[in-house]
């Protein structure tokens, strides 16, 4: 019996924190594999001992979070030709796994030697007549990355605390996207609403690239087209309605369009030449005659 209480506690936690989406991805066609992986909640000592070790204080419903289990995964895959592929993932990391995106210096480092923080410009809206934009984090001291999900390698998702002055507290968070690309991309101001976002397209493969200019990729457009049609469409994206268009668009009915045919001029007939000519000559010579007299 006490077993049987405790599957049943499980279970509506477990229903709590995903929101049903259990329910719903089993019932979809082909899903098959719903794994929800069971965490114990993280102790209030290790959040306060990551909060002092990296002068950030944690956001409220992020710990929250925290106090109610210590990371989140949830897998899914679908079945092709008897085969079960992976495909939805969706993760948060631990607080122990919650660590910074830049990493100290290395003191066997060289002196010169590259590293992100060259990557730091500052990229003037004015002069090109565009609305400020929401500022970027930075990879210098400026800003505190730390990685929330590493997206199967498409990116990172990282919370981001911005304007930070050194040996002062942070408070202020914000959730951002890092692409493969290192460039970044807003997605929510608090975490509980990343949380619902990141259930809401049900962990499918490049979900985060919704929110960038270009879009996620061909492939993961149909998986989103065939497992999420509600929230999914195929409208233009940023880049289209800015005018930049990166597909090339075909009209057929002018690219096949047929060619109108000019008709062949007519030939004259032999006869009408030989029946017009003495006629002609007839008149010539009557006005000459006249013209004698």
């Amino acid at each position: 019996m006490e077993e049987t209480k405790e599957i049943l506690a499980f279970k509506g936690v477990a229903e709590r924190l995903t929101l049903g989406i259990t329910r719903i991805l089993e019932s979809m066609p082909g899903v098959v594999d719903v794994r929800f992986a069971e965490r114990e909640p993280a102790e209030k000592r290790s959040l306060l001992t990551w909060e002092q070790k990296n002068t950030c204080i944690l956001p409220e419903d992020l710990r929250d979070f925290y106090l109610t289990t210590d990371g989140f995964t949830l897998t899914w895959s679908v079945k092709l030709d008897d085969e079960c592929v992976p495909l939805g993932c969706m993760m948060i990391n631990s607080v122990a796994r919650l660590g910074p995106l830049l990493q100290p210096v290395s003191l066997f480092s060289l002196p010169n030697a590259p590293s992100l923080a060259d990557l730091d410009w500052e990229e003037s809206t004015t002069e090109r007549g565009l609305e400020p934009a929401r500022a970027a984090p930075h990879f210098d001291a400026r800003s505190r990355i730390f990685e929330l999900d590493s997206c199967g390698g498409n990116g990172k998702v990282c919370l981001v605390y911005k304007n930070c002055t050194p040996a002062v507290v942070a408070q202020q968070s914000e959730i951002w996207f890092l692409d493969r690309s290192l460039c970044w991309h807003f997605l929510t101001a608090t975490f509980t609403s990343y949380y619902r976002l990141m259930i809401t397209h049900l962990g499918l493969p490049e979900w985060q690239y919704v929110f960038t200019p270009y879009g996620s990729s061909p492939q993961a457009k149909q998986w989103a087209s065939l497992y999420q049609p509600l929230t999914f469409s195929c409208d233009l994206s940023p880049a289209d309605a800015a005018g930049d268009c990166y597909i090339n668009k075909l009209d057929p009915t002018k690219a096949f369009k047929g060619k109108a045919k000019v008709p062949a001029p007519k030939k004259k007939q032999s006869t009408q030449c030989s029946s017009t000519g003495p006629s002609k000559g007839q008149g010539i010579t009557g006005r000459h005659t006249v013209v004698k007299r």
